[in-house]
């Protein structure tokens, strides 16, 4: 087993704790559902945010999906001249005997700029996610 690197992107509109919460789980959460990635299996995972996301940790999304025992670490992104605003990113180092090539990166929103080449590949019904994001909020007591 190896560990591999997974990574995410997503933007969101306004720099609030549940805009920044809820484009986090949802990104991870894709990230979780499009990989086949169990929490026993993750070694750590690395939030970042460009420095005009402040008011709120995108950690504590991963604590809300039950993530309890994961380390987790927040931090701010380089600021590049004319780089992407109101982004957060995020670097899941996964235990997997999956291939490099295998693995699907995910970038949404305006995160997509950043690699359009990394598409899903695969449909996802965003429901039924936001279904599974609602389940594990619910199992672990986590107000909306």
């Amino acid at each position: 087993m190896i560990c591999r690197g997974v990574r995410g992107a997503t933007t969101v509109d306004e720099d609030k704790p549940e805009a920044i919460l809820r484009a986090t789980r949802e990104l991870l959460a894709l990230m979780i559902h499009v990989n086949g990635i169990g929490s026993e299996d993750v070694a750590s995972v690395i939030f970042t945010t460009t420095k005009d996301v402040v008011s709120q940790y995108p950690a504590l999304a991963a604590r809300q999906l039950g993530w309890l025992d994961v380390p987790l670490l927040c931090s701010h992104e380089m600021e590049v001249p004319g780089s992407l605003p109101h982004c957060i990113r995020i670097l899941l180092h996964w235990n997997t005997d999956v291939g490099q090539s295998e693995i699907q990166h995910i970038y949404l929103g305006e995160a997509q700029s950043l690699r359009p080449d990394k598409a899903v590949a695969e449909e996802v019904d965003m429901a039924e996610l936001q279904r599974w994001i609602d389940e594990q909020m619910a199992r672990w007591k986590v107000k909306k």
